[in-house]
């Protein structure tokens, strides 16, 4: 077996409107000579075009898959939603939600990237693959079941637990949302229900605005099963590891899950357009490899990343490339070459002393109430 990398051409042809950055052009919004959106195909193309150029790619099982059929869309967004979508993906496109403008074909090219994340979950739990990554665009996380945004159409993460659920038997999942967007989506779809625990650690304040917070838990059957780390603005590389180790790893041992899936994305990097963060690409590696080992001690190694954000051209296709060549152990590199300058960028000791000591009362908080196991 191998690590199996999902992607498809037709996902970078995926296409916004006229927009400047994240604002509509018009009135006193100038029109961008790069054009449109920050959720542009280069990010993706380049980090595909990078682990060919290494030859890491040659160390992947590298697959396609057929678009989510509009049933496995009806598990997770209702029929009056889909239907306005292809209406309006037919017809040319347009938007329909906040911050998600498509052109037409919209509605395929989102069908198809949930399809990408379906079938990387269905091949990873039934023993084809050891693990995967699904370059999904446009990407999910921010994507309520009925109201679009933040760049999401379909939430590519639930569609795929539903499908595996409904039809493979797939139990328990833990959602691992490190995009340094506050995935709200995920939230709202499982906030309900104790067999999916959703984590999202995240800039606190920076998209949605008015979500994210630590004390959102889940309601009734899912109270506790819903965990927000926000982060203030500037934490960096032993920041996200002490998250890592002092909250997420706990709490998925405390959990189980029977496959840990990666809600992944990069735009908590150093040079992200839109965040104010300091991972490096080692930070993501690192991250990747602590979740790849919970794996192996917990679902027998059933883990899958599924691509988010990330709006850095440059810097984008080095994190992924060292996460994916974590995530199949190939000694492929792709030495990053803003490392020295990224690590002298790093919060000073006093600022990282203080994010370690939010990290601990977050981790006392959020742990005091995320149920033990029966």
């Amino acid at each position: 077996m191998a690590t199996g990398f999902f992607w498809d051409e037709q996902c970078f042809w995926h296409a916004g409107g006229n927009y400047a950055f994240t604002l509509p052009i018009g009135g006193l919004v100038q029109p961008l000579a790069s054009g449109g959106l920050p959720e542009n195909p280069e990010t993706k193309r380049r980090l595909k075009n990078l682990i060919d150029v290494t030859g890491l790619s040659r160390a992947l099982d590298l697959r396609s898959a057929p678009m989510a059929a509009r049933d496995d869309l009806l598990r997770v967004h209702p029929a009056h939603y889909l239907d306005d979508f292809k209406a309006l993906s037919d017809s040319g496109g347009g938007e329909l939600g906040r911050r998600t403008p498509f052109a037409q074909g919209g509605y395929e090219t989102a069908a198809l990237s949930a399809g990408l994340a379906m079938e990387a979950v269905r091949s990873v739990w039934q023993g084809e693959l050891d693990n995967a990554y699904a370059l999904s665009r446009p990407p999910g996380h921010h994507c309520l079941p009925d109201f679009p945004n933040g760049f999401c159409l379909l939430a590519n993460i639930a569609i795929a637990i539903e499908a595996a659920q409904t039809n493979h038997g797939l139990g328990r999942v833990a959602v691992v949302d490190w995009d340094v967007h506050h995935g709200n989506g995920t939230e709202a779809i499982y906030y309900d229900r104790d067999d999916v625990l959703a984590i999202s650690v995240h800039q606190e304040g920076n998209y949605p605005l008015d979500t994210g917070g630590i004390g959102d838990r889940g309601h009734g059957n899912g109270a506790g099963y819903n965990l927000n780390i926000p982060l203030p603005a500037g934490a960096g590389h032993t920041a996200y590891l002490a998250v890592m180790d002092q909250i997420i790893l706990p709490a998925l041992d405390r959990f189980r899950p029977d496959m840990i899936i990666v809600a992944c994305g990069f735009d908590a990097s150093v040079i992200d357009p839109l965040a104010r963060m300091q991972a490096t690409a080692e930070t993501f590696a690192q991250m990747t490899q602590r979740l790849k080992d919970a794996a192996a001690r917990l679902c027998n190694g059933k883990l899958v990343l599924v691509h988010e954000g990330g709006y850095s051209e440059v810097y984008v296709p080095f994190c992924g490339h060292a996460t994916i060549a974590t995530l199949s152990g190939s000694d492929v590199t792709a030495p990053d070459p803003f490392a020295e300058a990224f690590e002298i960028r790093q919060p000073s000791p006093r600022f990282d002393s203080f994010l370690h000591e939010v990290v601990r009362d977050m981790a006392d908080d959020l742990l005091s109430t995320l149920p033990q196991p029966d």
